[in-house]
């Protein structure tokens, strides 16, 4: 029997992913090069099912890209900062324009609208600690509206992955 999703459903981003789904979810994410003839086999589903549910998970946003972790201390990029940023002033417009900066340096690889003393945190990349001043004194600083900018130095990495993990 096969599952009907409404275009509503689809548009309106109100699909639920069952426990195949799940499960398919799981895989792509262990490794997003994986065949949809490999996933059919591991979840014991044909495989048109298997690329129908693929689809229907990208086109809800569940799936929203596939991408390829890189190392970043190989590619010349060995210095990670998380920097706090506060605002001088926070109206809509302003946080809007900030955001449309921060999209366009790429140093910034993540950024996150916070709660709290700071209104963003960023994770920022470098070669090196002069790539990483290059950044703050002549980008970031030089963001209108920046208040306050507070740089932590990561020292090393415990735990980094891009997993959702879900209970069975």
């Amino acid at each position: 029997m096969k599952s009907e999703v409404s275009k509503e459903q689809l548009a309106t981003h109100d699909y639920e992913p069952d426990k195949k789904d799940l499960a398919i979810l799981k895989l792509l994410q262990e490794n997003a090069r994986i065949t949809v003839k490999e996933i059919s086999e591991k979840i014991h589903l044909s495989t048109t099912p298997v690329h129908e549910r693929i689809k229907r998970m990208e086109e809800t946003g569940i799936i929203k890209q596939y991408a390829t972790l890189v190392d970043h201390s190989k590619v010349k990029k060995g210095l990670t900062v998380i920097c706090y940023v506060s605002l001088k002033e926070h109206g809509k417009k302003a946080g809007m324009k900030f955001i449309q900066t921060i999209k366009n340096l790429n140093e910034v690889i993540e950024c996150f609208s916070i709660s709290g003393e700071f209104d963003f945190m960023l994770k920022v990349v470098c070669e090196n600690m002069n790539g990483y001043y290059d950044f703050h004194v002549n980008k970031l600083s030089e963001i209108e509206n920046v208040g306050h900018v507070q740089s932590v130095f990561v020292m090393g990495i415990i735990k980094e992955t891009h997993q959702v993990v879900w209970e069975e």
